[in-house]
């Protein structure tokens, strides 16, 4: 794959096929960073993006043993229906990677969507608390990106983005969207590491917008992974990257 810094984090641009596979040996190196961590804790995110790596993985048997039989799985937003609903980010992950995995239940943790959302979103963080450890999120977080540019679930004009009150997590209540569960900029800050799968060429004027145009994450609420560029990583396709790589 090719590989272009910017001040987001690392872009590494190839296929679709190089990008699922990049984003399993990507994790397998994070876990691989300190082998001796009792967990290991993955959130993934909602999307077609998604729905197809869950697919690919099982088709290709990506995940190797030793990580699946270290991780708990997470999801970085949720949206606030049952995880029955084929709308559910974590619901999906379930019918799509972890079943057909035999991913025992007491390693697969969704957002509680049976009591308000304000509660929903504290006892996540409660309950994440023994697998993360002290200041920290996930050691993987997978992120997507919408065509207005938002991630998780940070939309434009969201209040997180100018103040999360140093929450890691929180309940939303997006107009038109309905209540979202999300991670926060200070939890994307807490992760280990944070990968943003951008497919296809209906990505290609956001992620254009995010990695050139002027900083103003209120609006482009990607760009505020800015703030963690370090620990950020692109997986881009080349429909994707083609208006970024024009300049």
């Amino acid at each position: 794959m090719k590989e272009l810094s910017s001040s987001y984090g690392r872009v590494f641009i190839g296929s679709k096929e190089d990008c699922f596979r990049t984003a399993v040996f990507l994790a397998e190196g994070q876990r691989g960073r300190n082998p001796l961590a009792k967990h290991f804790t993955w959130a993934l995110t909602g999307g077609s993006t998604p729905k197809e790596w869950y697919q690919w993985c099982v088709a290709k048997d990506a995940l190797s043993p030793g990580l699946l039989a270290a991780t708990h799985w997470f999801v970085s937003d949720e949206r606030y229906v049952r995880i029955d609903s084929h709308e559910s980010n974590f619901g999906n992950a379930d019918r799509l990677l972890f079943k057909p995995l035999g991913i025992p239940a007491d390693k697969r943790h969704p957002w509680s969507t049976n009591v308000p959302p304000a509660m929903a979103a504290l006892e996540f963080g409660r309950m994440g608390a023994p697998w993360f450890g002290r200041n920290r999120t996930f050691d993987v977080c997978f992120l997507g990106m919408g065509d207005d540019c938002h991630t998780a679930s940070l939309f434009p004009g969201s209040p997180l983005l100018r103040d999360d009150g140093g929450q890691y997590f929180a309940a939303i209540d997006v107009p038109g969207k309905g209540w979202r569960l999300t991670i926060t900029p200070s939890g994307l800050k807490a992760a280990g590491l944070v990968v943003v799968l951008a497919l296809g060429a209906g990505k290609a004027e956001a992620l254009h917008r995010v990695l050139t145009g002027p900083f103003d994450p209120a609006n482009v609420p990607s760009q505020i992974l800015k703030t963690c560029a370090q620990n950020v990583v692109w997986l881009v396709d080349e429909p994707a990257a083609a208006k970024f790589l024009e300049g």
